[in-house]
């Protein structure tokens, strides 16, 4: 077994590790992560946690703790993260990086992706089965009004996530769609630019309101691979919280929110509906939902796809811009379905 392996696992714990399974889930050199899942002489798993990224750091990793801790009290089970035996986080080289460690329990379920692809009937595992319960318990967080960090979540909006973005990532997607537009034909350049001045004009009005928005803190990776699900299909709860920060729910619900236009309003709608039995909108944020959709939805990631996939042809360039610029300016109910 790998020494370094073996020297963490003592830090961590009694006993003696016996066999690892080795998981990377690294983006690129500077953020680099794996995670070991180690049988111990005992027969029980745990988990050892190696990052080295700017956004992996002790204060941070006790923030997730804390996290974690808020939302087992609500009833939700989440694997619980674990200090060293000095009740410390050490750090330790790894394939020629500097990791902060950390362990966590092995989770007693397994998450709602490995149920799709082993299952016979892969549709009982589709997401869209668990949206009130992702919901429900998204509401309950917002609505402890959790304030023990300053650390934005990775879906934070108006600054970055860590020291190395440059900005947050609804602009950086807004900035990759003005660029994959700006190369498109010149007979398209007159409604590109409107366009990119609705939006800019969007995210100012919605700057000057978002700061007064209520937050919380939330595990902010809600997809199936951290959704975990028991034998009998129900939801049990999540876990990775490496993204998680404080954030605005709004932003968090719209945000976990994505697919075409329409099949994307009526997700966030019922979202919202959702949320309203547990969760208790202010006026001011039934004010903010519609820019913030506008600020967040019409340049998402998504249709940076729809315009690159556009290609060459005109009439589907055409479609994409129009459906952009109808989106940016659309009067949108959300405010009826927040209760």
């Amino acid at each position: 077994m790998d020494p370094i392996l073996r020297e963490a696992f003592s830090r961590f714990f009694d006993g003696t590790p016996v066999s690892a399974e080795w998981y990377d889930s690294s983006i690129g050199e500077d953020d680099f992560r794996q995670t070991a899942v180690v049988t111990t002489d005992s027969g029980g798993k745990v988990v050892l946690k190696f990052a080295a990224n700017d956004f992996t750091f002790p204060e941070k990793i006790r923030m997730w703790q804390r996290t974690v801790e808020e939302y087992r009290a609500l009833g939700y089970y989440c694997p619980r993260i674990l200090c060293d035996k000095t009740g410390g986080f050490p750090t330790l080289e790894r394939l020629g990086h500097a990791c902060v460690v950390h362990a966590e329990e092995f989770s007693k379920y397994r998450p709602l992706e490995d149920r799709a692809a082993t299952e016979a009937e892969t549709r009982h595992w589709d997401t869209r089965a668990y949206r009130t319960d992702i919901w429900t318990m998204s509401a309950k967080i917002a609505a402890k009004r959790l304030c023990y960090t300053d650390y934005p979540s990775a879906y934070c909006l108006f600054e970055p996530f860590s020291p190395s973005d440059q900005t947050d990532e609804v602009t950086e997607n807004a900035l990759e769609w003005k660029r994959t537009a700006d190369a498109l034909p010149e007979t398209f350049g007159a409604q590109v630019d409107r366009i990119w001045r609705i939006w800019n004009d969007n995210r100012d009005s919605l700057k000057a309101r978002y700061a007064a928005l209520p937050t919380s803190v939330f595990q902010a990776d809600l997809n199936p691979t951290n959704l975990l699900i028991d034998e009998t299909g129900a939801f049990m709860g999540v876990y990775d919280f490496n993204l998680c920060g404080r954030d605005v729910f709004l932003n968090y619900l719209m945000r976990e929110n994505f697919s075409d236009f329409e099949e994307e309003i009526a997700s966030i709608r019922n979202a919202l509906r959702i949320a309203a039995k547990h969760y208790s909108f202010s006026e001011g944020e039934k004010a903010a939902a519609l820019p913030l959709y506008r600020c967040l939805k019409p340049l998402w990631f998504t249709r940076v796809d729809d315009l690159k996939e556009a290609g060459t042809d005109p009439e589907r360039i055409r479609r994409c811009l129009d459906r952009v610029e109808h989106f940016l300016t659309a009067e949108i109910d959300f405010a009826s379905y927040m209760g």
